[in-house]
């Protein structure tokens, strides 16, 4: 799977750009109602930052085992059922971030001309966080499928209930 240390990162990430939300959002209205003032890039960058907070969080949830599924109908499967059933929504998963990664990247390098008009960020790299998330998820997908073919995988991870409480 993903190594430890890396989805630790990304979750220490994650709190240091909550933390910047916060501050930027708080500051801006504390500055507004109290001093008629407020900082001018404050709504661009908490915009910005939320967008790679959603698309990190979705990368976490993912390594978690954490989004919906339909663990009622999977768990009521033989064994082989849910092996082919895991089997094919994690191959349809990785070509949907396969799709998801190919126009994201189109779209980066598109974005890369383009700036925000406050900070002059090239927007660009603020896209990139969609492909970055996509390119993860796909990463774990193709580590499950590996791990499904090659028989490592035990049958208490096939669903996703199960996957959830072993965590």
């Amino acid at each position: 799977m993903i190594p430890r240390f890396a989805m630790r990162a990304v979750e220490w990430l994650l709190i240091a750009l909550l933390g910047v939300m916060v501050v930027l959002v708080f500051g801006n209205v504390v500055l507004r109602y109290g001093f008629n003032s407020g900082i001018v890039f404050s709504e661009e960058v908490s915009r910005f930052v939320f967008m790679w907070l959603t698309l990190l969080g979705a990368l976490v949830a993912m390594h978690d085992g954490a989004h919906l599924g339909m663990n009622s109908v999977i768990a009521a499967l033989p064994v082989w059922g849910q092996r082919i059933f895991r089997f094919a929504s994690d191959a349809i998963m990785l070509a949907c971030c396969g799709l998801l990664a190919h126009g994201t990247w189109k779209q980066v390098v598109l974005a890369m001309d383009d700036h925000s008009p406050v900070t002059g960020v090239p927007m660009g790299l603020i896209f990139s966080g969609l492909l970055i998330s996509a390119v993860g998820m796909g990463l774990m997908l193709l580590v499950s499928l590996w791990r499904q073919l090659s028989g490592q995988m035990p049958a208490e991870e096939l669903s996703a209930s199960h996957q959830a409480q072993v965590e």
